[in-house]
C-alpha cells in the first residue's frame, strides 16, 4: 500500500539569486519520496527590513529554513529568529566556508553575490547561451565548427534543455534533430572542432513524452507517438552515429544534469 504524500514548507533565504540554495534544497527533498516541498524563495535579502518581511511570511507558513547570507549580523538574526520560532535552520555555505578557511588558513572575504561577479567567466557563459539559442533545433547549421558540443537525436530526447544546461556552464552547444530518412547536414559531418553526441532513449519513454507534448502544425499525432515509428527513428539515429563514430548516450533514466555530466566526461576523454 502506497503511503500518502505529505507536504512541507521550505524557505530559502539568499543575499544573491538563490540558485545555490535551490539546488541544495531540491537535492535534499528528492531523497524523500513521500514528502514534497513547497518552495518559498527570497533572493537578494541584504537588509534587516527585507529580512523582517521574510519572517512575516515564514511565520504564516512555518517550515525548514535554509539560507546563504554572508553578512554576520543578518545570519545571526536568522538563526536567533528561527530558534525563537522553533524552526530548523541551516546556513548552507557556512560548513563549506569553515573547511576552506581551515585548509587555506585565511577567512573568507564575505563578498555578497561573489559568484555572480561580471568577470570573464560570466561573459563566457553569456556568449555560450547566445550561441546555443541561435543554434537550437538545427538553426544555422553552417556554423557547426564554432560549437564546443553538438547534440543530435530524434524529437523529445532532451536536446534543447541539455544544450541550455551546458551553455550555462560556458559550453557552446548546438543541437540538430534527426528526422527519419533525412541526412544530417554536411557541415556537421565535416566539422572537426566539436564533440558530436547522439542522444537516444527507449521507444516507450519517447512515446510517453510525446503524448504530453502539444503538437504543432505538420505532425501526424498518431504517427508521432506510435512506438513502431519511433523505433524506426531510433534505428536510423543509431545508424548515423555508428557511421560517423559519434558516441551515444541513453537518456531514458537520466536527468538533464546527469546527461550533461556524461557529455562533459566524454568531452574530457576526447581532448
Amino acid at each position: 500500500m502506497q503511503k500518502q504524500q505529505s507536504f512541507f514548507h521550505l524557505h530559502l533565504i539568499s543575499d544573491a539569486t538563490g540558485e545555490t540554495l535551490l539546488a541544495a534544497g531540491r537535492a535534499a527533498s528528492a531523497q524523500y519520496k513521500n514528502a514534497r516541498s513547497i518552495e518559498h524563495i527570497y533572493p537578494l535579502i541584504r537588509t534587516e527590513k527585507q529580512l523582517q518581511k521574510v519572517f512575516e511570511e515564514i511565520d504564516a507558513e512555518p517550515g525548514i529554513v535554509l539560507y546563504t547570507v554572508v553578512d554576520h549580523t543578518l545570519a545571526r538574526q536568522i538563526d536567533e529568529r528561527c530558534q525563537q520560532m522553533g524552526l530548523p535552520v541551516v546556513s548552507v555555505l557556512e560548513p563549506v566556508l569553515t573547511v576552506f578557511q581551515s585548509y587555506l588558513g585565511a577567512p573568507a572575504g564575505r563578498r555578497v553575490g561573489a559568484q555572480h561577479v561580471l568577470d570573464a567567466e560570466y561573459f563566457r557563459r553569456i556568449d555560450a547561451l547566445n550561441f546555443t539559442m541561435e543554434h537550437d533545433d538545427g538553426q544555422l547549421p553552417v556554423d557547426m565548427n564554432e560549437a564546443d558540443i553538438v547534440l543530435i537525436g530524434i524529437s523529445r530526447t532532451s536536446k534543447t534543455p541539455t544544450s541550455i544546461y551546458l551553455a550555462n556552464r560556458g559550453i557552446k552547444t548546438a543541437n540538430i534533430p534527426i528526422v527519419l530518412g533525412v541526412p544530417v547536414p554536411e557541415s556537421l559531418v565535416a566539422a572537426t572542432r566539436p564533440l558530436i553526441v547522439g542522444l537516444v532513449a527507449t521507444a516507450e519513454r519517447i512515446s510517453q513524452v510525446r503524448q504530453n507534448r502539444i503538437l504543432g502544425a505538420g505532425y501526424d499525432p498518431a504517427e508521432y507517438v506510435d512506438r513502431s515509428t519511433i523505433s524506426a527513428e531510433l534505428v536510423y539515429a543509431r545508424q548515423i552515429c555508428t557511421r560517423y563514430n559519434w558516441p551515444m548516450i541513453d537518456v531514458t533514466r537520466r536527468s538533464i544534469e546527469e546527461t550533461a555530466a556524461a557529455i562533459v566526461a566524454l568531452r574530457g576523454k576526447s581532448r
